[in-house]
C-alpha cells in the first residue's frame, strides 16, 4: 500500500521521516519530491479562459455603484440633476475603486498568495497494512496539508 501526503518545506518533514524511519521504514520505503513554485506573476486584467483569482474589476464596480447611487441622491439637490450626477458617480467611483485596487489591495494579495505557502513536497510511503495507522498518525501529527492512500493489488 501506498500512502500519499503533501507538507510545507518545513522542519516538520524531517521530524516526519526520522519518526517513520523509527517505525522501521527504511530509506527506500519513502520518497520526497518538491513542488516547483508558479514564477508566472499575475496579469492585471482577468480573461474568460484565464483567472488567477485577483480581480481589479470587484473593488473598481462596487466603487462605481456606491458612487453612482449617492451621485443619484444628492444629484436632487445639486444643479446639474441626478443623472449627471450619477454618471460622473459612476466614472469618479470607477477610477477611484479602481486606483486603490491596484495600489493598495492587490499588491497586499499578491504578497499574502506567494508568501503563504514556500513549497509543497509530496511525500511517497510505501508501507506494510499492519503499520498504515501509526505511519498516518505520524503524517498528520507532524502537520501534513493533505493524506491520500492507494491501494495496489498485488
Amino acid at each position: 500500500m501506498f500512502l500519499f501526503a503533501t507538507f510545507e518545506l518545513m522542519e516538520s518533514l524531517e521530524f516526519a521521516l526520522y519518526e517513520l524511519q523509527k517505525l522501521g521504514l527504511t530509506e527506500t520505503d519513502l520518497f520526497a519530491v518538491p513542488l516547483d513554485k508558479r514564477a508566472e506573476e499575475s496579469r492585471l486584467f482577468d480573461s474568460l479562459h484565464r483567472s488567477d483569482g485577483i480581480s481589479t474589476f470587484d473593488g473598481t464596480a462596487m466603487c462605481s455603484a456606491i458612487f453612482m447611487v449617492l451621485g443619484t441622491i444628492y444629484g436632487y439637490i445639486l444643479n446639474w440633476g441626478p443623472i449627471l450626477w450619477a454618471l460622473i458617480g459612476i466614472f469618479g467611483g470607477g477610477v477611484l475603486g479602481f486606483l486603490i485596487d491596484f495600489f493598495i489591495t492587490r499588491p497586499k494579495r499578491e504578497r499574502n498568495r506567494h508568501g503563504a505557502i514556500s513549497t509543497e513536497v509530496v511525500l511517497l510511503v510505501k508501507c506494510p497494512q499492519e503499520l498504515e495507522d501509526k505511519v498516518r498518525q505520524t503524517l498528520w501529527k507532524h502537520h501534513a496539508l493533505g493524506l491520500a492512500k492507494v491501494d495496489r493489488p498485488s
